[in-house]
């Protein structure tokens, strides 16, 4: 039999810090970490796999390290944004941001990263991202205590994802099913911490078959223990409202995730020790277990689980050790338990539910506990739960219906939304129309005084010998393929039209002559770089102008024009630049060499 005489005392201790131990995480070696010092040198799949270590070592309730894990992480992300692509920066924005809504310590300074995901996932139409970053917004907002704001947060990213969408092939089949996955993981999240277990429940199921997609055994991993953690939280809820029997049912499933997890977690990327299981090293876990068959036997497991585990794990870990002692004829160690956990426990905003459980779990215990005199404070404990249960009762059927309205109202705004961004948008490739460029030129233009602004003309070489020579469908992809090649390459100022065929035009607000040309020019040498069977030879030939002062948006578009066949008559796959100067008839447009330009960013 474990020692428990020293229980409470040790759970008041604060947790040590972790020796540096290197601990091998698949293939990485974590503590003291010397392959950070070349990261330009990584692979992308290498910093977007390191990414995912490191979240999953929070995932799985490790906190003692986590101000060095995210250190880490913001290298990852700055090296991610050097390189630019689109895709793979976001998937690092959301890591940063996850990394830090874990913990409240650190969640009251993460807004400007997970406005920056936000900004990110919109600039680039990653819906599936935009919704997650929502999640996210929410889950911090728990954090710090503003329930209501994340039941918005999670109504907005519920909406999102309401219809079926295509799946974004450019992460790749696989990658984008965990995404999809991981979003409706993170909306569950918060619903379940805001008590909505039903409909948290309903968004996990969704994530499962997402999950059967060809996941692979880590992300089967965090959904198990995502799904076990919010198992356990309904029956404690049930629990707290007497409905013993659905409760128990809870606890079962539970444990049948947590017996799931063995296999998967083997071969996942949390930190873990190989000659272990995972019951005996991720609390809530090992908490499952012990709450749908309390005995002794579970003892000394959890003691040693309670150093690493976070708050909710805390109370889950704690509630367990109290029932396996009750078991065992110890009623006052238990008592003595929950004491300990009660104290241990900081004030965090988003488990005040849990929270709850403890003060139950207190009453519970004292009634059959040897406290002489102690009926009247039992029976006075016993009501307050009771009736405060009930009020939180009342909270959650009305926190679902403000739930289902707001979420209606997000989807009636986001297809009215819809309707009239179609109506400024390209079909074809996504991007703005002529309709759309018309207005922006517009509005662009009266500021001409304030600050100079660009127009470029991009027209494609040879894209007319993709036609011929392959198919309109073919066709249709180059175009698509291109139009975003362009857009990621550029600011998310900048605004890429499609002008009609193979046209497009590009504004560049504050940008002027020279460092547009540039900027430019990395976009023709990113179409240029793209593989065979994507571009199928396909390059940019631009022109491109500086609006004047009181000029026509058309007479800037015929100067880019001519600019641009210059571009064209030079061999195409060429950038030209007409100056202030505009040439007379027999004089030709100054040609500016783009890879004689300087290269600042505009």
């Amino acid at each position: 039999m474990v020692q428990v005489r020293s229980l409470a005392a040790e759970l008041l201790v604060p947790r040590r810090a972790a020796a540096q131990k290197s601990v091998k995480v698949d293939g990485h070696v974590d503590g003291g970490r010397d392959d950070l010092v070349a990261l330009d040198e990584r692979s992308d799949a290498w910093l977007v796999g390191r990414s995912r270590e490191l979240l999953a070592i929070t995932q799985a309730g490790e906190r003692i390290d986590l101000g060095r894990h995210i250190d880490e992480m913001d290298r990852l992300l700055a090296q991610a944004r050097q390189r630019g692509e689109a895709r793979m920066v976001a998937q690092l924005l959301r890591a940063a941001t996850a990394i830090r809504v874990v913990d409240q310590t650190t969640a009251e300074a993460a807004s400007d990263m997970v406005e920056e995901f936000l900004d990110h996932a919109k600039r680039h139409d990653l819906l599936v991202l935009q919704a997650d970053a929502h999640a996210l917004r929410g889950l911090r907002l728990l954090l710090i205590g503003r329930e209501d704001d994340a039941l918005t947060e999670v109504a907005v990213g519920l909406a999102m994802l309401v219809d079926n969408i295509a799946p974004d092939l450019q992460f790749g089949s696989r990658a984008w099913h965990v995404l999809m996955a991981s979003t409706l993981m993170d909306l569950g999240t918060v619903l379940g911490q805001l008590g909505v277990y039903e409909t948290a429940d309903q968004v996990m199921r969704k994530a499962n078959r997402h999950i059967r997609n060809g996941a692979g055994s880590h992300d089967i991993s965090v959904h198990l223990l995502t799904r076990t953690r919010l198992q356990l939280g309904w029956a404690l809820r049930l629990e707290r409202a007497g409905e013993a029997t659905s409760a128990n049912e809870h606890f079962a499933e539970a444990a049948a995730m947590a017996e799931a997890i063995e296999l998967p977690f083997r071969e996942s990327l949390f930190r873990r020790k190989p000659d272990r299981s995972a019951a005996e090293q991720v609390p809530v876990i090992g908490a499952a277990h012990a709450l749908a068959n309390p005995s002794a036997d579970h003892l000394e497991r959890l003691i040693g689980l309670l150093e690493l585990a976070p708050p909710r794990e805390l109370i889950f870990i704690g509630i367990a050790v109290a029932r396996c002692l009750e078991d065992s004829g110890m009623v006052e160690e238990a008592l003595e338990t929950i004491s300990a956990v009660q104290k241990r426990m900081h004030s965090t905003p988003s488990e005040q539910g849990l929270y709850l459980c403890l003060i139950r779990e207190f009453a519970r215990l004292s009634a059959s506990g040897p406290d002489e005199g102690g009926e009247r404070t039992t029976s006075a404990l016993q009501l307050y739960v009771t009736e405060l249960e009930a009020q939180l009762s009342d909270d959650r059927q009305s926190r679902k219906a403000i739930l289902d309205t707001r979420r209606e109202h997000e989807r009636l705004s986001r297809r009215h939304g819809t309707v009239a961004r179609q109506a400024l948008q390209d079909p074809l490739t996504g991007l703005p129309n002529r309709r759309a460029l018309d207005e922006r030129l517009a509005e662009l233009a009266a500021q001409i005084g304030e600050k100079p602004l660009a127009i470029a003309l991009v027209d494609l070489d040879g894209f007319k010998r993709v036609n011929d020579r392959m198919s309109h469908a073919d066709g249709d992809e180059v175009l698509r393929v291109i139009a975003n090649t362009v857009r990621d390459t550029l600011r998310g100022s900048d605004m890429v039209a499609r002008y009609g065929g193979d046209e497009f035009i590009v504004l560049l607000p504050g940008a002027p002559l020279q460092p547009a040309a540039a900027a430019l020019r990395r976009a023709a040498d990113a179409v240029a770089g793209l593989p065979d069977n994507q571009s199928h030879g396909v390059t940019l030939s631009v022109g491109v102008v500086s609006l004047r002062q009181g000029e026509t948006a058309a007479r800037a578009l015929a100067r880019a024009d001519a600019a641009m066949y210059q571009a064209k008559r030079a061999g195409g796959n060429d950038v030209v630049a007409i100056s202030d100067e505009e040439p007379t008839e027999d004089e030709p447009a100054e040609h500016t060499p783009a890879h004689a330009l300087p290269d600042p960013t505009p």
